[in-house]
């Protein structure tokens, strides 16, 4: 893939795009099953781990403390433990995951606007293969 298509106008592919596609890096982090619910989750403000898997039904604890540490590792989220008994855990969008979280919206958005069209078209397609 030609990686100047992806940039914004007046940038240029730098020596670590070329080792690693950042639309490739970004697609591996967000593609996953979990990383968009714990992102919209967190979106009002911090959250307890408690918290985030009562909201992300169907998440194991392991996959939830799994994605966490991913969303850490690449800088979207902080992970506060507070000194108390028993530690109070609280996990928060960085600058770069609430910025994260405009595009994801946007793809929500279009999820539910055009979730019966695609039903309508999935069909159709099934129909006639």
């Amino acid at each position: 893939m030609d990686l100047a298509l992806l940039l914004p106008a007046g940038m240029s592919v730098t020596p670590a795009m070329k080792e690693r596609c950042p639309l490739r890096d970004t697609l591996d982090r967000i593609g996953d099953r979990w990383t968009v619910i714990v992102v919209v989750l967190l979106l009002p403000g911090p959250r307890r781990f408690t918290e985030l898997m009562r909201g992300a039904e169907g998440i194991s604890q392991r996959m939830l403390t799994h994605t966490l540490r991913g969303l850490e590792r690449d800088g979207l989220l902080t992970r506060t433990v507070h000194a108390t008994v028993p530690p109070k855990v609280e996990y928060d969008l960085t600058a770069p995951g609430r910025a994260l979280a405009g595009p994801l919206t946007e793809l929500l958005h279009w999820s539910v606007r055009h979730q019966e069209s695609v039903l309508a078209a999935r069909t159709a397609y099934d129909a006639d293969v």
